[in-house]
């Protein structure tokens, strides 16, 4: 086969494969639509909507009224300040303000979103179009992974730092333990990637493994080896899958507020920490907590809004064969 017949039919598969997700997601769309099952949606919508709603007001209200009143009360006696996000910003625990901490929760969340996605995509390609002993025995290994706790694992992880790990085992730095209150991120950054990896293994690997084997074949015929078919086919392809886990993965280390407090140190705890500190000893200042909350779903309202055409199609693509 010529470069020319394997470009014209590299071009033909992509355009078959965006055919067949167009198909896959009409086809789920309308097992899945219903008009009884669109007036659930609006209701349980509505229902889960007012709370949040309610605290999206009480961020805008003075501290003396959220005592005194509800926030309903703000339609009949409107006043509303922004003091409460200006404060929210400053305030903090004894460590860190919530403005630094947000700074430390994107320091935390993309890379611990980034190096799973990769080791994982690099694992997926190995597992579906690469023929080695012994790999599904090691794949279903791997999905198996899942089932085990992350509390499990908390505590070996939190020796295997602290008895002085060193740098020089993983990167290039002899001397250094991750231990260390510079590496702190670090240790955030492993523990997350580990505990994503089967997840993201088992996802894109649904994936990539049914991209078709004619694109892949020809390639391979012009003399392409496998880093070549891995970052010019495979990783365009499966770009709607690797979108998808992106979002997913992005809002569970973002939200996370567990492996964070147990592996970082007190000057790189991340937003989630310094929320749990706004509302005061007894509580009595939870009006800048609600502030705060508002700020911290800035960036995962952004990163969804921004990835959401990828979403649907690669939670979909490949789901039914067609």
């Amino acid at each position: 086969m010529s470069a020319t017949e394997a470009i014209v039919r590299d071009t033909r598969t992509k355009r078959q494969v965006a055919r067949d997700t167009r198909r896959n997601e009409a086809v789920a769309h309308k097992k899945l639509t219903s008009k009884g099952a669109t007036i659930a949606a609006v209701i349980i919508a509505v229902f889960w909507t007012i709370p949040t709603f309610g605290l999206f007001v009480t961020s805008f209200r003075p501290g003396a009224d959220t005592q005194s009143t509800g926030w309903w009360t703000a339609f009949t006696n409107p006043e509303f300040t922004l003091e409460n996000y200006s404060e929210a910003l400053n305030a903090g625990g004894t460590s860190t303000t919530l403005a630094t901490a947000f700074i430390n929760s994107l320091a935390i969340t993309v890379p611990a979103t980034v190096f799973p996605i990769v080791i994982a995509a690099l694992a997926a390609y190995a597992f579906a179009w690469i023929d080695f002993k012994g790999r599904n025995l090691l794949f279903v290994f791997v999905f198996a992974l899942q089932i085990v706790p992350l509390q499990m694992a908390l505590v070996p992880l939190l020796s295997l730092f602290s008895e002085g790990l060193t740098i020089n085992d993983v990167m290039v730095f002899p001397g250094l333990t991750l231990n260390d209150v510079d590496f702190s991120f670090a240790r955030v950054w492993i523990a997350h990637a580990i505990f994503a990896l089967p997840l993201a293994t088992f996802m894109l690997h649904n994936f990539i493994a049914e991209i078709p084997g004619d694109i892949v074949e020809a390639a391979r015929v012009d003399g392409a080896g496998h880093g070549q078919v891995f970052f010019r086919i495979i990783l365009p392809l499966a770009m709607p899958a690797i979108a998808s886990f992106g979002i997913f993965q992005f809002l569970w280390v973002w939200n996370d507020l567990l492996v964070a407090t147990i592996f970082a140190s007190p000057g790189a705890l991340p937003i989630t920490q310094a929320l749990n500190s706004l509302s005061g000893t007894w509580g009595n200042r939870w009006f800048l907590q609600s502030a705060g909350t508002f700020i911290s779903i800035i960036v995962p309202l952004i990163v969804f809004f921004a990835l959401q055409r990828f979403f649907v199609r690669g939670l979909l693509a490949g789901a039914t064969k067609g």
